[in-house]
């Protein structure tokens, strides 16, 4: 299957338990009508999140994910075609990863902004070894 990958980050406005069991929420009811699979690495200062499937679908995603007030700051990090999922069989993985790939200060710094696109897959490849289908 053909499709886009893409990875954002935004800054959480409000994390707690109850913001990201609703953004979870959403994303595993809406997602499989769409095609949409992913994961979503989470802690205090940062969402980073890979989703990928159908080009418009994935549009359609993160154009709405633009507009969502639960994020701030929203930045396109990474997007390429791909052939193959990292994610299959995952409507949203999540993760709560306190020490990430990254400290707090190098987000604030604009670390992943800066970072090439395999250091921006990394934390990811390692979420689907973990969580295989």
């Amino acid at each position: 299957m053909t499709g886009t990958r893409l990875i954002y980050r935004s800054q959480p406005f409000g994390f707690d338990a109850a913001m990201l069991a609703g953004i979870l929420s959403t994303a595993r009811r809406n997602n499989p009508r769409w095609g949409i699979t992913g994961a979503l690495i989470c802690r205090h200062d940062v969402y980073l999140q890979l989703i990928e499937g159908p080009s418009d679908s994935i549009e359609a995603l993160y154009s709405r994910i633009l507009k969502d007030d639960r994020h701030l700051d929203v930045r396109l990090l990474l997007q390429e075609e791909m052939n193959q999922r990292l994610f299959p069989t995952w409507a949203m993985l999540d993760d709560e990863a306190p020490s990430l790939f990254w400290s707090a200060e190098d987000v604030a710094k604009g670390a992943l902004e800066a970072a090439s696109p395999d250091t921006l897959l990394a934390p990811f490849l390692l979420l689907s070894k973990a969580h295989p289908d």
